[in-house]
């Protein structure tokens, strides 16, 4: 009886059997060490050198068609697959008993001698083989027939569940995290080309900051003392700009206690960089530098994303939030109030909170209007004071107006960016009023942080900083449409949660 005609149960009491077949036979199914010399891709990328060589290779069993003194298998290792011929003569009667009782999901390793079937297919011709792991429970079979693939692994939830068998069957999942890697890699190597130093600041934090969003509580019993998860690590890393550090980044976990979506996971993966005598332009210029670096690590400058063609090649746009309204509304909404952004909202059917407060009710105006249409990058620019309580005022002389901007590609944000305020005054009093609207229910405001306050006071240089959602890249840069295909293991609804 074939496996699929059996349940799972069946199954694995079965390759049990097997598993104690094969140590009955004196043959140990978990060795502690095996020494490949070779993989997949080399052997069909170097035939013509290999031919007739020699070569050991390990990978795990994905196809086999056993038949009577001679059999064929295809084994899987981190660069591809390529086909094995073993045939009972050549590895003892014994032997090929033993590789009787494999099974699709067994890693083994063959030594052997390169060579090309009659259809034309590099192969290795087995000489001996190792048993490496034997595997009790079965991996989804994906079957190929003509270059259409049947039975595919492909629902997403099961994917994200057990990553461990979507690396194995789906090798374009594998490709993406590989890209995901080489991305991160040139981001770090372009800021450490700027002559940035890389740091690491504190995960638990005694009080949370840096961003607008609701935070994960957790207690150090040692200290009897409430701790939170970081939602951002701004707050640090300009603490080390006040102490003397010219230039900082960290390449950080940061985790927000708020929903999951297509762009959203509670953990998530953030770039933040800071720079003393630097502004919001110069922040610009290194921004659009970065993203191209990125893109060249793993392809052109022109890329798909959501069903849009984006040139990361042209020089990217620059527009401000108010003249974008502007253009989009027929009026001019720069000094609108609280009352003004709710009628607008109204008549546009916008479903809005009784309660939400003027910077909720403009980033609603932003996000249903305005980014959705903001597909070649788009630097939306000098943004109200009241709902970027970590920027500079706007040099231009217009106290209600900060120096600040979000990088907008295919309607989705991927940078925020500010002139970073110097001014602990100021600083205190913007901090202040957010802490009135956590009172008065905002749950996203931010607390007053003392302590970085009081850094503050002892003398902080001009800077500009810029945080960038380095998942968020990794989706534009491999065309993923989720943020859980770029992020290894996503956080995931229990089988139990409705």
């Amino acid at each position: 009886m074939s496996e699929e005609k059996k349940n799972l149960s069946e199954i694995m009491k079965f390759r049990m059997e097997k598993l104690d077949s094969l140590r009955e036979a004196g043959v140990e199914p978990y060795p502690h060490k095996f020494a490949p010399t070779h993989q997949s891709a080399t052997i069909h990328d170097d035939f013509a050198d290999l031919d007739g060589k020699q070569v050991v290779v390990a990978g795990r069993i994905m196809t086999v068609r056993k038949m009577g003194k001679a059999s064929f298998f295809n084994i899987q290792d981190e660069a591809g697959r390529i086909q094995v011929y073993i045939k009972r003569d050549d590895v003892g009667e014994d032997s090929y008993a033993h590789f009787k009782l494999l099974d699709i999901g067994d890693i083994v390793g063959v030594g052997g001698f390169v060579f090309k079937t009659k259809t034309g297919e590099t192969s290795v011709h087995a000489e001996s083989f190792t048993v490496l792991a034997k595997s009790i429970r079965p991996i989804p079979v994906v079957k190929e027939k003509e270059g259409e693939v049947y039975d595919a692994f492909a629902d997403k939830e099961l994917r994200y569940k057990n990553r461990h068998l979507d690396l194995i069957v789906n090798p374009e999942s594998k490709e993406v995290f590989v890209k995901r890697t080489k991305i991160i890699q040139a981001v770090r190597a372009f800021l450490d080309d700027q002559g940035f130093l890389e740091v690491e600041t504190p995960v638990l934090q005694p009080i949370y900051g840096g961003a607008n969003a609701r935070p994960f509580t957790t207690h150090h019993n040692a200290l009897d003392r409430q701790l939170y998860l970081r939602i951002a690590d701004e707050l640090y890393l300009k603490r080390l700009i006040i102490g003397g550090f010219q230039k900082v980044y960290e390449i950080a976990k940061d985790f927000r206690n708020e929903g999951m979506d297509r762009n959203h996971n509670p953990e998530f993966t953030m770039l933040e960089f800071y720079q003393s005598y630097a502004d919001y332009e110069d922040n610009m210029a290194l921004v659009e530098s970065m993203f191209r670096s990125a893109a060249e690590a793993i392809g052109p400058l022109k890329i798909s994303w959501q069903d849009a063609d984006i040139d990361l090649s042209k020089p990217f746009a620059r527009k401000p939030i108010f003249e974008l309204l502007k253009e989009k509304l027929g009026k001019d909404v720069y000094g609108a109030d609280e009352k003004e952004l709710r009628a607008i909202c109204k008549e546009h059917d916008f479903e809005v909170g009784k309660n939400d407060n003027y910077g909720q009710l403009l980033d609603e105006l932003m996000k249903r209007l305005i980014e959705p249409e903001l597909i070649q990058p788009t630097f939306v620019t000098d943004y109200p004071r009241s709902i970027s309580p970590l920027a500079k005022v706007h040099r231009n002389g217009d106290p209600n107006m900060v120096e600040r901007f979000e990088l907008f590609i295919g309607g989705a944000e991927f940078a925020n960016a500010f002139s970073e305020l110097n001014d602990p005054i100021d600083q205190r009093q913007r901090l202040e009023a957010q802490a009135d609207l956590k009172e008065k229910g905002d749950e996203e405001a931010q607390p007053v942080d003392e302590n970085f306050i009081q850094a503050m006071e002892c003398g902080m240089p001009p800077t500009g900083g810029v945080g960038i959602g380095i998942d968020r890249l990794v989706m534009l840069l491999t065309g993923q449409r989720w943020i859980r295909d770029v992020i290894l293991f996503p956080i995931m609804r229990s089988s139990g949660d409705e």
